[in-house]
């Protein structure tokens, strides 16, 4: 009889694999517009996205704690967030176009968790919160979606400028058109938003009970709160200023310029309770 900790080192080995398949999937799709990939990409995407919830809740039983532990589980974790955030945008808006570039983010991340992951079963009590899991899942979920978010306004730049320069090549031929880049940017911003507001919410009510050293000033958890206020200022004057086009598609990518600028300035230089120690 299989045990959980069988079951995790075959799926350990399935998951790239299935992500590889996916990429190409998603490539021939775009790049040849073969007919049995464009019907195929679709469905094998959220098997894929059944599977990696499956060796997450897997792994977590197995293990006694949740895939957040290591920077490699914290890739497999994101991996499974990028799927997660496209098949949602994909749903949301039919376009199915921009899965190669995307996806292939989600490979990368799953190879290299799979080849270098451990399995840990002496870590901090803490470590074995759900409730921990659900809040880095949420938060991100939420930084993925905001990053989709800026990877469809550069897209939409990119296509912009192809056609101001009268270039009608391959990005013109298999990109979604300007007005449903434009969408899915804006679908994966709210996505993201959304989760955000999430991962805030269960960490100020959960993080004071959990850490006898937790402060609201945690770097951290300020700059979450700064992204979550820039980015709900952003999508309530889209809404009620009627911004759309160009503007809001070059909002969005300085958005995630920010969102990346501080985050690595607080990731490198500030430390709180968020490091575990």
């Amino acid at each position: 009889m299989m045990t959980l900790e069988m079951l995790v080192d075959v799926l350990v080995v399935l998951m790239p694999l299935m992500y590889a398949c996916l990429v190409l999937l998603y490539g021939i799709s775009f790049f040849k517009g073969a007919h049995w990939a464009n019907t195929a990409k679709t469905p094998v995407l959220f098997s894929a996205v059944s599977i990696h919830l499956l060796y997450i809740v897997v792994r977590t039983a197995a293990f006694d704690h949740p895939p957040v532990t290591t920077v490699f589980e914290i890739m497999t974790t994101l991996a499974f967030c990028i799927a997660v955030a496209y098949a949602y945008i994909e749903l949301k808006t039919k376009a199915s176009n921009t899965g190669f570039f995307i996806l292939i983010l989600a490979f990368v991340f799953q190879a290299t968790s799979s080849l270098y992951i451990k399995d840990l079963l002496d870590i901090a009590p803490i470590l074995r919160s759900r409730l921990l899991g659900f809040h880095v899942s949420s938060a991100l979920l939420g930084y993925t979606a905001i990053s989709l978010s800026a990877v469809y306004g550069i897209l939409y730049l990119l296509l912009y400028h192809e056609i101001k320069s009268s270039r009608f090549g391959l990005i013109y031929s298999r990109l979604p058109n300007l007005e449903m880049l434009e969408k899915m940017s804006h679908k994966a911003e709210v996505f993201g938003f959304i989760m955000l507001t999430i991962a805030i919410a269960v960490g100020l009510i959960w993080l004071p009970r959990a850490f006898e050293n937790f402060s609201y000033l945690d770097p951290k958890l300020v700059g979450t709160l700064i992204i979550w206020i820039l980015y709900a200022i952003a999508l309530t004057a889209k809404r009620t200023l009627g911004w759309q086009g160009k503007k809001t598609v070059i909002l969005s990518v300085i958005a995630f310029a920010f969102v990346f600028l501080s985050m690595t300035v607080i990731n490198l230089y500030m430390s709180g309770f968020h490091s575990f120690q």
